[in-house]
């Protein structure tokens, strides 16, 4: 049956019935194509006055082509949500290379690259959708960068919120579908970032879903800043997301228990993509699209996830891989939002229905 509703609604409608396939990893289709420092100049930037070789984002002013074209692979591979190439399109990771005030418009194209793809292929029964990616920024508001200094900080949580909010508007403006706030290993960073997104809402801006995925740094089962995934679900629950999951840093068979863990607590959607598997000696990943797939199924029949995909390493050979292994299966059903209290610092602490009081998870 056709769907004829808003963006929003088709998505909750289709993810109501199916598992939705993300797109995998824009870095490494970048690389792959082994642009030189030229090609990221192009000819608007010949003269910048610093390198601009590995700022993949600038790559939507300088060679829309490329990213249009790697969109459409993983648009052709099965993927449904694409997510635009802005992972480090902020004020703050763009000081890197001089480029702070392309911010706006770095998100704005990428968001319409995105979105040309997207609505290129899309049919009445199968549309697409768009998701505006905001990355974690290369500084972190919990750690100090100085171990002789443990109070320093080199960002403030103000500086976030700004540079996220700059970020998100130009997001929205482009037409993205959805907002995904990822790879967070920093918790304090991502609530600065769904902070900034609720006061685009307060100011009238008509915000879409957001998606917010963490990262689990190493086999310890914890965020970089220390939260295992159940703090960190109590610590970003209040936004109501759309969904919440994990990416990056593990592959599938080391990620699999803490996608368990946010699947038995959380009440919203469960996103999972992993890398294609732990990187090797020489920081490539060998895990096969068949590999890959075979564990996302698994988790898929299991009745683990919601919406599957693929980071590092995953190409649309990895994509086309998981929406076969996944086609047919029934998502996760969305458990009642728990009457009880939970707070978290880097454990989850519960009292309520069904915990007895003071009962640690």
């Amino acid at each position: 049956m056709p769907d004829t509703g808003t963006p929003a609604t088709s998505l909750e409608a289709h993810a109501t019935r199916r598992i939705l396939v993300l797109d995998g990893a824009m870095g490494t289709m970048i690389q792959a194509e082994k642009p030189d420092e030229a090609a990221y100049r192009g000819s608007r930037f010949a003269q910048h006055n610093s390198d601009v070789a590995g700022n993949n984002e600038l790559l939507c002013l300088t060679q829309p082509d490329m990213i249009r074209g790697i969109h459409k692979a993983f648009l052709d591979a099965g993927a449904d949500i694409l997510s635009t190439n802005t992972f480090s399109a902020t004020r703050i990771s763009q000081a890197d290379y001089g480029m702070e005030d392309l911010v706006p418009e770095m998100n704005r194209e990428a968001a319409r690259l995105a979105r040309e793809a997207a609505e290129a292929v899309a049919t009445p029964d199968r549309p697409r959708w768009v998701a505006g990616a905001l990355g974690p920024t290369n500084r972190t508001a919990s750690i100090s960068p100085d171990v002789n200094d443990p109070g320093f900080r080199n960002v403030t949580f103000d500086d976030l919120a700004a540079a996220y909010g700059e970020a998100a508007r130009a997001l929205i403006a482009g037409g993205v579908d959805l907002l995904l706030v990822e790879t967070i290993f920093d918790t304090l960073n991502a609530k600065a970032a769904l902070y900034a997104i609720e006061g685009l809402r307060d100011e009238g801006v008509a915000v879409p879903p957001i998606m917010i995925s963490g990262t689990i740094t190493d086999r310890s089962g914890r965020t970089l800043t220390g939260q295992t995934p159940e703090a960190f679900w109590a610590s970003v629950s209040h936004a109501r997301p759309f969904s919440v999951g994990l990416n990056c840093a593990l592959g599938a068979g080391e990620m699999r228990p803490h996608i368990r863990a946010l699947a038995g607590i959380a009440d919203a959607r469960i996103s999972a993509y992993p890398n294609a598997g732990l990187p090797n000696e020489m920081g490539g990943y060998d895990e096969t699209p068949d590999e890959t797939a075979a564990h996302l199924g698994e988790w898929a029949e299991a009745g683990l996830v919601n919406l599957v995909g693929g980071c590092c390493g995953t190409t649309p050979e990895h994509i086309r891989a998981i929406a076969a292994a996944v086609e047919g299966k029934a998502p996760r059903p969305i458990p009642d939002r728990a009457a009880r209290l939970r707070l978290s610092g880097l454990e989850l602490f519960e009292k309520g229905a069904g915990a007895g009081a003071g009962e640690a998870a």
